[in-house]
């Protein structure tokens, strides 16, 4: 089928067909609450708010409804440091001791191997998470290193003092595993700016483009969702301290809602921001159509292009990571009709989104559903309703 014909296929019947995945999803309450956008070439062919923003106040979700974006905040930390990159004022390659010279982590063999802001940007770092060591805690957990979603009373600087005190997990660019990556990269745009991350992410990417309503502080606390976690009969609405596991045997996430309305919060790079569904659309579309006015061509293209060679990416089988998020190699081993090339994260407070440029799609769903709108079956069952027909090329 050609791109045309495909593009199409897409839009036909796409209404029904993602109505139908939405509606089951709340119907099996699975979900409490989503926001689901879908532009094509630009436009707009699917906007839909559906079921609550907050169950217990029957406040239904709404277009412009706020969400705790978690791990979506990563692509948007990214794109800062690649504007900072395309003006000249950081260099991929480069050590990251240029600008935390303090932050110099070793290998279990007391070797301090350098990192660059490239093996950041693509989570080659020989980092991870605290929430994906063992069940118990590992050293980060001993460190008392924060994720950065949780209340820590820590200044970011703070935080990777511990983190830095942590053993690596391996030599830098020798394998990937998704990490605190993005926060190490959040210290070095606001060193690089001589300011904090926020008012950095604001003048570099959130201001140029309007994106009022994103940034690590709450524009309208009467628009944030509620966060929301899967349970055995429907979600139950998260605890002051919620830990919940993302994958068995694992230490597990450590979720405060609450953290987004502390002022003295932390800036966490890859967690930390709240915004709304079409103002990360806006920014996924920007990066669609060439990047203008935040990026050169040439550097929208080396976002999207596979950085880890072949190394192998748990949990996302047949794609690499490419400055910021995942890119599809294989469609056969992903399971999806996406195209090959096709960017792709989420976030643990029920987020995904995904970016088929061959097809000029753009797909973001936010919901206040934790893990159910990140991994669950819903994201499966919105991307094939999207390809609906046209799911072989």
């Amino acid at each position: 089928m050609g791109m045309e014909n495909r593009v199409f296929a897409i839009q036909d019947g796409l209404d029904g067909r993602v109505n139908a995945v939405i509606d089951q999803t709340l119907a099996e309450k699975r979900l409490v609450g989503a926001v689901v956008m879908i532009y094509i070439d630009g436009s707009p062919v699917y906007v839909r708010a559906a079921g609550l923003a907050d169950r217990e106040e029957h406040r239904p979700m709404r277009e412009d409804a706020l969400f705790r974006l978690s791990s979506v905040s990563k692509p948007i930390v990214s794109t800062a440091a690649l504007v900072l990159a395309a003006q000249g004022l950081i260099g991929l390659d480069e050590p990251i001791e240029r600008w935390l010279p303090d932050f110099r982590p070793r290998l279990i063999s007391g070797e301090q191997p350098p990192i660059t802001v490239r093996q950041l940007l693509t989570h080659t770092a020989g980092l991870t998470y605290g929430f994906l060591e063992e069940e118990g805690g590992g050293p980060y957990h001993r460190a008392g290193v924060s994720d950065g979603m949780d209340f820590s009373n820590l200044t970011l600087d703070e935080n990777l003092h511990r983190l830095a005190s942590a053993p690596l997990l391996y030599t830098p660019g020798k394998a990937w595993g998704y990490s605190i990556a993005t926060d190490v990269l959040g210290a070095i745009i606001g060193r690089v700016c001589g300011t904090t991350l926020e008012q950095a992410v604001k003048k570099l990417v959130t201001d140029p483009l309007g994106m009022q309503d994103t940034s690590f502080t709450v524009a309208d606390p009467e628009r944030l969702a509620a966060a929301y976690v899967n349970d055995t009969l429907e979600p139950r609405r998260m605890r002051e301290l919620e830990v919940a596991q993302v994958f068995e045997g694992t230490a597990g996430l450590r979720f405060q809602p609450a953290r987004a309305f502390d002022p003295t919060a932390f800036h966490s790079g890859g967690s930390g921001m709240i915004g709304s569904a079409k103002e990360f659309m806006g920014l996924l579309e920007t990066l669609r159509n060439g990047g203008h006015p935040l990026l050169p061509k040439e550097w929208v293209r080396e976002m999207g292009t596979i950085q880890t060679g072949d190394l192998t990416l748990a949990g996302w089988p047949g794609r690499g990571f490419g400055l910021g998020f995942t890119v599809l190699q294989n469609p056969d081993e992903g399971e999806t009709a996406e195209s090959p090339g096709t960017w792709r994260l989420g976030g643990a407070y029920g987020h995904s989104w995904f970016v088929d440029p061959a097809q000029r799609l753009s797909v973001v769903a936010f919901t206040n559903t934790a893990f159910e709108g990140m991994s669950g079956p819903f994201t499966t069952e919105l991307c094939q309703a999207i390809y609906g027909s046209s799911n072989r090329v």
